[in-house]
């Protein structure tokens, strides 16, 4: 017989750590630094967005009529807390990191973190506050919007080696909604900058850890730091042992799938990931209360090296995923990218733009395939119709190679929604080959030949020697109840035809009973349905029907909602008491056809990780192809040079009434410093993130919001966002940030602009403001253009203009004006010309222009000499000015 649902139940306690520095990235290659001044600063405020603690468990169905679709029954996984002239550019590639610089403080979440003490785990913190907790089990494959496909379901398993291994970081992660095992080791420094970044990213529902890293009063510095960053995370402490190297290997023979077990010969000597899946294992095995099933689990191995990294503070600036004003609303770049008709395909989006791709070869192929769908409408449309009708194949396939280790309604619900589910996504591959038949690009004809793998066909045979032919996927939970109950086919198990005929004598029965009691009082009854309720009953009409304003005494458990009735009887209760015990029945004996079923099609089941894969990936490109219909975005191109022509912020464009101001931007290794002025809200900090923004769309493999495009490849991005002018503090890491990097530079500090003297590769871009006449009020006023010019910026102490339309008394303002004439004179005075400087810069110009030509030039001859012409022609004026300015400086 199938047993209740039992869940065991864990001790949470809020833990305290003690404050600890931010971690700090490394190694970037692209800054856009914007360091602002006091002047600049509107507010210290910063926003901090994050989810709700996830402690949640099953969702009820809401309760409504039975000729309405509703949702099918589901429990959903625990929630948890918790971005025309086109040859005039160059182009080649080169790889490089992105580093996007702003530095600002940020308000430190109020919230405390969770910590889980388990049966596994002795010498847990003595801490007080303990709360309760209670994993839930059985998810349903259904869900198909954005929050709960990113609603926290990743479980990760930290362990940092000891002694002289202290920094050697080995994790393994698993999402509960998608069987695979995630593998990582890598050595980060005393900031702990890569297990924070890789953390932000997986976005975990909980932390599993070593008892020994986190001993009150004696915690290990990591342990701090995480417990830090995520306040909003279960952490859950383990005993040492079952951080076992050993066992990990061994579970990882046993559980990965063929096609898959090359990630063996990958981790034999990486034993801190191997401690850190075995500890997962064994900890996801008890509060799931099922194993997975031999050969059942896709397992890799993944290195830092496949993608650029953006820290977390820089995913937070750029609003990558999350708005810093609002965080309910989607103005995010995710946002702007998502039209995804796939929990699967929106996972995908997420964590592409976490982690763009750094293989120009991957890139382009992704291109090339939005590029068809953009040129074949009928293709788009088509593959649009098709992957709408996916559910969650992701999480159907986790929920498929859990083996329960008891047997209970629930689960036996589960699975045979789950077979259903299964039946109706296999039957959706044929649909999809035909669409992906006459494809051209290479990545789509290679998703066509992985969808003509036998398996799909032998599981689909095999399931429908069982299943009813019109078994399939419907809304609605009394829809979805009568397709579970009558899912297998009669005639092979005579005591279910039997148990299915007296269900349905008792359905009708209550149906008999309603309409009677609707003939008995002359009142319009009807039938409705809910998972929580069962059958009741619901009556719309006036009260001047009733009979003194009341319904029958026979009516019990009476709610109204305006002039609608929803109410029970005693016989009925009584009747779905019936009904419930014959469902369990039915369920029990389908359960058992169901397992029999499983266990024959599981050594077939692993070709559902390529259709899963195929599933999110066409729905991640069809989303950017659907994306450039709304916008005239274009294709980008991929060399050593980041030149933007007229391009736009992508945020910007979705929330203003009117197209963004277009900017241009060329950046070389000639030119690989731009320092950027103008007054405060001229755009500059919009510009930065404008680039950075298009730099990771780019990397994705989306197309960009420009007329032209060409970025080098960022293997790191960040930025700096600052109101905190501790130039000695910061100055250490931003400079060496800075080293061999494309960099864009706001400031206010005007002084800064003249080291374009002494170092040949800055640039020197200001905001251009235009001083409209007030007549009204006999003042100046400053229209903001948006526009970008070469240069430095012609406003000069805007600090003191905006003083004197403040409040602060006219004699500061007047003593303000006095001491500033006095720092500019001196600044004058020791300022000296440098014609050698001059000379060399212009030399240096030259060169790199050849250089990048020779590298990266694809025009015709004639175009080719007349722009080597021009070369020449500015050269020939750039270099006379500095020998003129040196003769001045001799006289």
């Amino acid at each position: 017989m199938l047993r209740p649902d039992i869940s065991p139940t864990f001790s949470s306690i809020p833990a305290a750590s003690p404050c600890s520095p931010e971690a700090r990235s490394q190694g970037p290659r692209y800054n856009f630094g914007l360091q602002e001044t006091p002047l600049s600063r509107p507010s210290a405020q910063a926003a901090s967005a994050s989810s709700p603690p996830g402690t949640s468990g099953a969702a009820g169905d809401r309760s409504g009529s039975s000729s309405l679709p509703g949702h099918p029954p589901s429990a959903l996984p625990p929630q948890g807390s918790y971005f025309r002239n086109k040859r005039s550019f160059a182009e080649n590639t080169h790889a490089s990191n992105v580093t996007l610089g702003t530095s600002s403080s940020s308000a430190r979440d109020s919230n405390y973190p969770q910590i889980l003490k388990s049966p596994l785990c002795a010498g847990n913190p003595q801490r007080s506050g303990y709360k309760s907790w209670t994993p839930q089990m059985g998810y349903s494959a259904t869900s198909s919007s954005a929050v709960s496909a990113h609603s926290p379901s990743v479980i990760v398993a930290v362990v940092e080696g000891r002694g002289l291994a202290r920094g050697e970081i080995g994790m393994a992660s698993i999402d509960l909604k998608n069987p695979q095992i995630v593998l990582s080791q890598f050595a980060d420094n005393t900031t702990y900058a890569k297990v924070i970044t890789k953390l932000k990213i997986l976005s975990p529902l909980e932390i599993i850890m070593s008892n020994t890293a986190c001993v009150v009063g004696n915690s290990t510095k990591l342990f701090t730091l995480i417990t830090e960053n995520f306040k909003n995370v279960n952490f859950t402490t383990i005993q040492r042992k079952y951080f076992s190297e050993t066992k990990g290997l061994e579970y990882i023979e046993q559980l990965c799938i063929a096609e898959f077990n090359t990630v063996l010969m990958e981790v034999q000597s990486k034993y801190y990931c191997l401690a850190a899946v075995a500890a997962l294992l064994k900890y996801v095995e008890f509060i799931q209360n099922s194993v997975y099933a031999p050969k059942s689990l896709k397992i890799c191995f993944q290195g830092s090296e496949q993608t650029a990294m953006i820290d977390s503070s820089s995913a937070q600036n750029l609003e990558l995923l999350i708005n810093n004003q609002d965080s309910r609303n989607n103005h995010t770049l995710f946002g702007v990218l998502n039209y995804t008709k796939t929990p699967g395909g929106s996972r995908r989006l997420r964590s592409n733009i976490l982690e763009p791709l750094v293989d120009v070869e991957t890139i382009n192929m992704r291109l090339d395939c939005v590029q068809e769908l953009l040129q074949d409408e009928e293709l788009f449309f088509g593959l649009q119709s098709v992957i709408a009708r996916f559910l969650d194949t992701e999480q159907l396939l986790s929920v498929l190679v859990q083996i329960p280790k008891q047997d209970t309604v629930n689960v036996a619900e589960s699975k045979i929604t789950n077979l259903i589910y299964l039946k109706h996504t296999l039957e959706l591959v044929d649909p999809l080959k035909i669409t992906l038949k006459n494809c051209n690009t290479p990545l789509l004809r290679a998703y066509y030949g992985s969808l003509e793998d036998k398996r799909f066909g032998i599981i689909l045979d095999k399931i429908k020697t069982v299943i009813n032919d019109d078994a399939r996927y419907m809304k609605g939970c009394l829809n979805m109840r009568t397709q579970k109950c009558y899912a297998v086919r009669s005639n092979i198990n005579e005591f279910l035809d039997i148990a299915r005929r007296t269900y349905t004598e008792i359905v009708d029965d209550i149906a008999g009973m309603i309409t009677q009691l609707a003939e008995k009082y002359s009142l319009p009854l009807r039938t409705s349905f809910s998972s929580a309720r069962g059958f009741f009953i619901q009556m719309t009409t006036d009260c001047t029907v009733l009979p003194n304003d009341q319904l029958p005494s026979e009516f019990i458990k009476i709610s109204k909602v305006k002039n609608s009735y929803s109410f029970t009887s005693a016989d009925l209760i009584k009747m779905n008491e019936r009904c419930q015990e014959s469902l369990r029945e039915i369920y029990h004996m389908t359960y058992m056809i169901v397992c029999k079923l499983l266990s024959e099609i599981y050594e077939h089941i692993h070709c559902l990780y390529k259709l899963s894969d195929t599933v999110s990936m066409l729905d991640m490109l069809l989303s950017f192809a659907h994306a450039c219909t709304l916008s005239d975005y274009v294709r980008p191109e991929f060399t050593d040079t980041l030149a933007i022509k007229q391009g736009w912020h992508p945020i910007l464009e979705r929330i203003s009434v009117e197209k963004p101001v277009a900017n241009n931007t060329y950046i070389t290794e000639g030119s690989n410093f731009f320092i950027i002025t103008g007054p405060n809200m001229s755009g500059k900090s919009t510009y930065l993130k404008q680039i950075a923004l298009c730099q990771i769309m780019a990397q994705i493999g989306s197309y960009v919001p420009a007329e032209y495009s060409s970025f080098r490849i960022a293997e790191q991005i960040f930025t700096r966002i600052s109101t905190d002018d501790d130039i000695e503090t910061n100055s250490s890491t931003f400079m060496k940030e800075m080293k061999e990097a494309f960099t864009l530079f706001a400031t206010h500090f005007l002084e800064l602009c003249q080291i374009d003297v002494l170092y040949p590769n800055v640039e020197n871009m200001h905001f251009e403001v235009q001083h409209v006449k007030n007549t009204s009020r006999n003042k100046e006023a400053i229209l903001y253009t948006y526009k970008l010019s070469k240069g430095l910026t012609e406003e000069k102490n805007y600090g003191l203009k905006a003083a004197e339309v403040s409040s602060l008394p006219p004699s500061i303002v007047l003593d303000a004006k006095d001491i500033t004439t006095q720092i500019t004179r001196q600044i004058l005075q020791n300022q000296r010309s440098a014609p050698e400087m001059e000379r060399q810069r212009a030399v240096y110009h030259l060169a790199t222009r050849l250089v990048q030509t020779a590298r990266n030039s694809q025009l015709d001859p004639d175009s080719l000499r007349t722009y080597l012409s021009n070369l020449k022609k500015k050269y020939e004026v750039d270099f006379p000015r500095a020998e003129q300015d040196s003769e001045k400086t001799e006289e």
